[in-house]
């Protein structure tokens, strides 16, 4: 785990600087704050209408009697996308975007639930109780 976080921790940085020397070079300067500013932005307003999309599907539901799995999903990875979108930087933001975004967030449910499902089986998934 501890290995995944520090190469995270130095991988991103240099991914993103990259990102924005070759933005900046074809588009200057200030136009690529102001781009960084605008994708923050817009994403924190898709964020907001995603997730009160999900928040009313999931309590739709649990009103109907049903268990709100997937709309729990889908809220995890609008979350995780938003972070994302808050993080300044190009790479982030599209990721952050695809996961906001609803017709791609079935690729990440997908593959959270997969591994969800693989903790599972080895016994690797603890719930704790207060």
């Amino acid at each position: 785990m501890w290995k995944w976080l520090i190469a995270v921790m130095i991988i991103v940085p240099v991914v993103e600087i990259y990102g924005f020397n070759v933005v900046a070079s074809r588009v200057g300067g200030g136009n690529t704050f102001l781009l960084t500013i605008a994708t923050s932005a817009i994403g924190m307003v898709m964020m907001r209408f995603e997730g009160r999309k999900v928040l009313e599907d999931s309590r739709a539901r649990m009103n109907s009697g049903q268990i709100p799995g997937r709309s729990l999903v889908d809220g995890l990875c609008i979350f995780i996308g938003g972070i994302l979108l808050v993080i300044p930087g190009f790479v982030t933001d599209i990721i952050g975007f695809t996961m906001v975004f609803p017709l791609s967030r079935p690729l990440y449910r997908y593959f959270i639930l997969k591994w969800l499902e693989r903790k599972m089986k080895k016994g690797q998934f603890t719930i704790y109780r207060r």
